[in-house]
């Protein structure tokens, strides 16, 4: 498989009309991939067809779309339209999201995640191929969808994942697993799950990396930033799963309205394995580990401040 080194876009510290430049400059820098997400900000494809024009070397994947929150028809043709703009350089990841994003954003409840998955998966596979789909699934039902945009070739399918029956899931019926919020060591354990379904399953793991940053900076950000995911009910379970027993104070202060002592409560070990900081050269060292351990393709989250030119630079490969 080919060695990738991917980016999160959009790029944060800068408007979305303004990152042509920059994201036209990747390859150059030695960037193969970008890949979206999607919570509150931007959607997963809008920054993606952008890119698909700015750098078409660049491969585009969404990492990731959520299940729930497009009907099975629309997902589909938003995945074929990219993919027919881009051919052969799109992949969809998709994925349950969040309890939060999904009901308390959305409105719509966060039942059976794992069979929304896997129906809307089995879904696509027919859908992108140009198959008329008539099917009554566990989740949802279809009845007579065919796509009137099929790309050529058909976007690959990956499904975000955190525990055993997910990550098997994306190795038995998808073309390989998103991973997010996890160490480097921690992909020795998620990898195998996958691997079940195959050994060329691709492996996306979305990194947090701020470069070039000190350490009381960095862990300042970090902490926020797991606290507010590993207290979402699928975050903290799959810490829970990995043994992650450092985080059950951060957990009880949570749960009693102390958000400050939460924060103080999270290790400067647990930290530093989950978010990639300090020298840029040393970044890419860990980045690398993650890489050795099973990823296949990084795609590197950015929570630096301000503009990520600098950032951005100073992790490329060229």
């Amino acid at each position: 498989m080919e060695r990738r080194w991917g980016i999160t876009i959009p790029l944060q510290g800068l408007p979305l009309a303004d990152q042509r430049e920059l994201i036209a400059e990747l390859p150059d820098l030695g960037y193969t991939d970008v890949w979206s997400a999607e919570a509150n900000g931007a959607d997963a494809f809008t920054p993606l067809a952008l890119a698909s024009a700015w750098a078409p070397e660049l491969r585009l994947g969404t990492a990731i779309v959520p299940v729930y929150t497009r009907g099975p028809a629309t997902l589909a043709m938003s995945a074929a339209t990219l993919a027919a703009a881009a051919p052969g350089r799109f992949a969809l990841g998709i994925g349950t999201s969040s309890n939060v994003i999904v009901q308390r954003w959305n409105g719509i409840p966060f039942e059976e995640p794992y069979q929304r998955v896997r129906d809307t998966l089995r879904f696509l596979r027919k859908a992108l191929r140009g198959e008329k789909v008539t099917e009554n699934y566990d989740t949802f039902q279809v009845q007579g969808f065919t796509a009137g945009v099929v790309a050529d070739p058909p976007p690959p399918l990956l499904v975000a994942a955190l525990r055993p029956g997910m990550l098997r899931l994306a190795g038995r019926e998808a073309d390989g697993a998103i991973i997010n919020w996890l160490s480097a060591d921690d992909v020795r354990t998620v990898v195998p799950h996958v691997h079940e379904g195959g050994p060329d399953k691709e492996i996306v793991a979305r990194i947090f990396v701020m470069p070039d940053t000190d350490a009381e900076t960095a862990r300042g950000v970090a902490r926020r930033q797991i606290a507010a995911y590993m207290n979402v009910p699928v975050y903290r379970a799959f810490h829970e799963w990995l043994g992650r027993e450092e985080l059950k104070p951060m957990w009880q202060a949570w749960e009693s309205g102390d958000r400050k002592a939460a924060l103080t409560a999270i290790p400067d070990s647990v930290v530093d394995d989950l978010v990639v900081h300090g020298p840029a050269a040393h970044c890419r060292e860990r980045i690398q580990q993650y890489m050795a351990n099973g990823v296949t393709t990084p795609a590197i989250a950015l929570m630096t401040q301000g503009d990520p030119a600098a950032a951005i630079r100073s992790l490329g490969l060229k």
